[in-house]
Parts: C-alpha cells; structure tokens; sequence
C-alpha cells in the first residue's frame, strides 16, 4: 500500500539519556548521541538510527551536529576573516547610563537631531574635543554606526545644537525639579558659582575680558554659573558675558530658579563675593528664598571688635560658636576657626612680606645711588611691587622726589594675624531645621561645585577653549558640557570600586578641620588596586581600558555574505564596570 512506503527525511543528531542502576545498587545515567534519519510512514513519523556517534569527542559530535542544521564549518584559525574592528565598550558603557537615566528622553522626541545631540553628549565624555574632530572620531567608534551618525555633516550637527540649545530651558526644568526638590534634598538646598573660560578668535559676542579664573589674563572670556544639588550634581548652567560680576551672575540664577524652574522655599549657597549684603537684601524683597554664604573681611574685623560678639574666648573649648548681631535680623552667624587655616595664612603672609621687603629694598638702594628719581617713577615702581604681591595694606611708604622709605605697618598686620583662620558663616536657617556644625557642612560643600568646574573644563569634559562664534552655538556646547558633566557624575559615583574615588569618605567628627579620606582610599592609592584585587585607575583611564572591548565583523573566506558581529572577551574590569551599571555588554547601543 502507498501509506506504508517509507520516504527519505532529514537527518539529525538526537542525545539520548537513560538512567540504570548498576550491579552495585547505585543509579547511572548515560548519555548517547544517535545519527538518525527522520521519515515518515503513512501518518506516523518514525527515527532510524543510522550510527552510534557517542564514542566520538565533543567537539566532533557538536560538528556534525552543526553541519546537518546547514551551518558552514572552518578549521579553528582558518576560513574566518576579521573585516573590521572598532572601539565598543567605552561609548556601550555610557551610553547605558545615560539610558538608565532617561537622558535620550530628557533630550527631546526622537529624531535625527536628538540622535546627533546625544552622540555629541556621550563623545563629550569619552573623547572631548572639536566639533569637526568628534565627528572624525565617532566615526572611528561603534557610536556612530549605532546612532545613526556616522553620515552626519557639519551643518547638521550645528543644527543639532540649535536644536538643543532651543530645548534647554525644558531640559533643566526636569533636572532642577527632579534633584533639587526631590527626597534626596529635603533642606531644598541649591549650590551656584562661577567660573570662566577663555575665547579663540574675535568674533564671539559673550567675549569680554574680565577676571581670568584659568590664568589667562588679557584674553578674552566668558563666563558661566553652574546650578547643582548639595551631593554637586549638575542641573543647570548660565552663559554670561566675560566681564561678569559675581553678584551680577547671582541674581540671574535667582531669578531663573524662580521665574524658569517656577520653584520657592529654596536655599541659595554661594561664597562670599557671590552673595553679597546687596544680594541679600534683593532675597529679602523676593521673598521664598533663604541663604548660606558667609562674611567678607571687613565685616568679620567688625564683629571682631572690642564690643562686638566675636572674642577670640569663643573658641577655647571648639572650633565654632553661634553668634547673633543686629546687623544680621532673622540670621544665625557661624563662627569658625581653623588652627591649621590660621597656620598656613600667618606662613604665606611672612614669605610674602620678606619677599616684597626684598623688592623694595632693591628700589631704595637704586634712588639713593641716582638711578632712579622723580616722585611718579618711583612710585610707578613701588606700585608693582606691593601690587604684585598684595601687601600695599601692609606697609607705610614715604615717597618723595629724590628719596623713597617703607616701614612695615605692624597695627595693620597685627590686626589681620588675630583673625587668620576665622571665617563667618550667614544663613536664615534655624537650629531647629540645621545646626551649626552642618551649617559649617553646607558652607563647605561649595567644594563639590568647583569639583565639578574642574571636571567641565579640564579632567573630564574639556570644556576649554571656546571655538564658536556665535551666542547660540557658544551657550550649546557650554549646555552640552554640562550634560556630559552630569552623565560623568553619575559614572564616577558607580565606579568608585574601580577608581581612585574614595567610596566611603567619613563624616569629619569637626566640621571645621580639613576633610580626610577613608583608610579604603589610602589604600587604593598606595596599592593601586582595588578591594577585589584588580588594577585601581583614573576615570579617565577606566574609559580608555574599556575602549580595547572591540566588535568585530566576522566573515568566511571566500564568501561575500554580510557575516556576523562578534565582541572580543572582556577582561573582569570591564565586566565588572558594567556590572556597576547593572547593565549587560551589549553588542548594539540600540
């Protein structure tokens, strides 16, 4: 009959599992592998066993299974080609934490400016540098394959951070609510100051020269504000022109922070020269604001007075006291004293007065040899003197047309040694919300913001030089730091196992005393490595080890198919720093 007829079928490998029990009693099983062929016999599908392959080593039987499923088999080193290799774990890595944080999102709707924005953020943080030379380098790199960019022009990514630039106000306004009035900031603090940056070429409007704070005096500049939370996480960033005050700077973030991100109840913490007695009366009339900053000289040398509340008695039992003073209504003053501050002020105020005594000793003996004379030069010179080292307030000077003397002034400098090491912290927080010794803690985490300037502009982002032209172009890419900033933030805090970062840094029994690190990070600087035992680096290095993890394009030999993507084996750091991530190597970014 037809239905009985067997027909011819595929062939395969079937592994077979029975368990037995052995003449000693004990449970067995074994393992076979069978060639069979599949065929049909009528209705009924039936398996015939054309060999036993079980004798065979592993390797075989898996080869023949594989060859039956229609795979192409090459000897090991033979037959495959590497057609392409490219730098992989470096960008998978941050870009899996910026999608952790929801920043393509934050970004914008998707699209092609949103793609050629966030691969401008990433690149930021694995390799800054020009626009024109980030283009060159991404392509150079799985980023720009994955994202879509590798064809992206010089216009486009221009136009992409128009597009950027037009969307920062929604962007910070996510940031700002989300770290500064979140659980994570329940004193509702906010930390800002300033820095600048200087300016190639002579077209940019923001342009303007001011006071340098790279050094490069005489250069054209701008300047920025950073906002961020008390732990000095990024959330937003102002452009300002060169020539910008601090107050100036101040007030703008103020009323951004009120006005843009529509917030109130917050407490501004600036320095000094950032929140002055005229800022603070502009608090005041606002209205919703308190305020952490502390004292200029002058004012301090007032409390410091015969009458006045701040005696040096206060501090022989600890290193702060809390004062009041009708100057300061609503206010709580925070005394403080540091003994090794005061130690290395008295120090660099003697080498700079032995120093200038020097230079001017040198201008008395050329008037009285004749080589110098007349009242406006020798003052010319003494002006550069007391100017170069800043001690003209030091120093009684008695200058005439033939003859030039200078005595030091020993009240003035009497006066300033006995409040070497004292500062005055001002803020409208009660006792009841902080006290004193985490007022001083506030104060002091102004650190954390210019920690985050020298990320910007040297050790991470590379926020300096400025090369654009325009007032839009120069805001984005200042916007764009700062996005990378605040993915490098993060980053730094998840790989602190990895890093020199100090994981664990004690809470100081004296808020006054200088920090101290943790004995794990001693530890790790003196090894370097880390608590498991790997090899302990810098950010910037960990990025660098985690470039070497390639995706490699594979193909057979001989043939002109597509082949097959391949990641090289990671070595446990990179494992590891993805783990920190709580992310998986993927072989795409997308």
């Amino acid at each position: 009959m037809l239905g009985m007829t067997k027909t011819s079928g595929a062939m395969h490998v079937a592994k077979i599992t029975t368990k037995r029990v052995d003449k000693s009693g004990q449970p067995r099983e074994y393992v076979s592998h069978l060639l069979r062929r599949t065929y049909r016999d009528g209705t009924r599908v039936k398996h015939e066993t054309l060999a036993n392959l079980s004798p065979l080593p592993d390797a075989a039987i898996e080869a023949v299974r594989a060859a039956l499923a229609g795979k192409t088999l090459v000897v090991a080193g033979e037959g495959l080609e590497v057609t392409g290799s490219l730098p992989h774990g470096h960008v998978a890595a941050v870009h899996a934490q910026a999608k952790a944080l929801g920043l393509p999102g934050l970004l914008g709707p998707a699209g092609r400016e949103r793609d050629i924005a966030l691969a401008l953020v990433i690149a930021r943080v694995c390799r800054p540098a020009s626009k024109l030379a980030t283009t060159r380098w991404w392509a150079g790199t799985t980023l720009a394959a994955d994202l879509g960019v590798a064809d992206a022009t010089t216009d486009e990514v221009y136009a992409a951070m128009d597009w950027l630039a037009a969307r920062q106000e929604a962007i910070e306004t996510k940031l700002v609510r989300t770290h500064l009035t979140g659980p994570g900031n329940p004193d509702r603090l906010a930390l800002f100051d300033l820095s600048s940056s200087w300016v190639t070429g002579r077209h940019c409007p923001l342009a303007a020269r001011g006071y340098s704070r790279d050094g490069k005096k005489g250069l054209p500049q701008i300047e920025y504000g950073l906002l961020t939370d008390p732990a000095g996480r990024p959330v937003a960033v102002r452009v300002f022109p060169g020539n910008t005050a601090d107050p100036t700077a101040f007030t703008t973030i103020v009323q951004a922070v009120r006005d843009t991100f529509k917030l109130t109840d917050m407490v501004m913490v600036g320095d000094r020269g950032m929140i002055t007695s005229a800022r603070v009366q502009e608090l005041r009339e606002l209205g919703g604001f308190g305020w952490v900053t502390a004292l200029r000289a002058p004012a301090i040398a007032a409390l410091a007075a015969d009458d006045g509340p701040l005696q040096m008695s206060l501090f022989d039992q600890t290193n702060l006291a809390e004062i009041t003073h009708p100057d300061y209504p609503g206010e709580c003053l925070v005394a403080c004293r540091n003994p090794a501050l005061a130690t290395e002020r008295a120090r660099k105020r003697l080498a700079l007065l032995e120093a200038t005594d020097t230079e001017l000793a040198k201008i008395v003996a050329a008037v009285d040899a004749g080589r110098l004379a007349g009242a406006g030069k020798i003052g010319v010179r003494v002006g550069k003197v007391v100017g170069r080292y800043k001690m003209a307030k030091h120093y009684i000077l008695d200058i005439s047309q033939d003859s030039f003397a200078f005595t030091r002034d020993h009240d003035q400098i009497t006066a300033e040694a006995a409040l070497d090491g004292i500062y005055v912290i001002r803020t409208t927080i009660g006792p009841e919300q902080m006290d004193a010794a985490k007022v001083v803690a506030t104060y002091k985490s102004l650190a954390r913001v210019e920690r985050d300037f020298r990320s910007l502009k040297a050790i991470d982002v590379d926020l300096r030089p400025i090369h654009h032209w325009t007032e839009t172009r120069v805001r984005a890419h200042v916007f764009i730091c700062m996005l990378a900033s605040y993915l490098a933030w993060h980053l730094r805090q998840a790989w602190a196992p990895l890093t020199f970062t100090d994981e664990n840094r004690p809470e100081p029994i004296d808020p006054v005393a200088p920090a101290r690190r943790s004995q794990g990070a001693d530890a790790k600087a003196a090894t370097k490595t880390t608590t498991d035992g790997q090899p302990a680096r810098s950010f910037t290095s960990l990025l660098d080890h985690l470039a070497t993890l390639t995706r490699n394009h594979l193909r057979v030999a001989g043939h002109d198919e597509s082949g097959f993507d391949l990641l090289a084996i990671p070595t446990p750091t990179q494992r590891r720093a993805f783990e920190l991530l709580d992310a998986s190597i993927p072989l795409t970014l997308k």
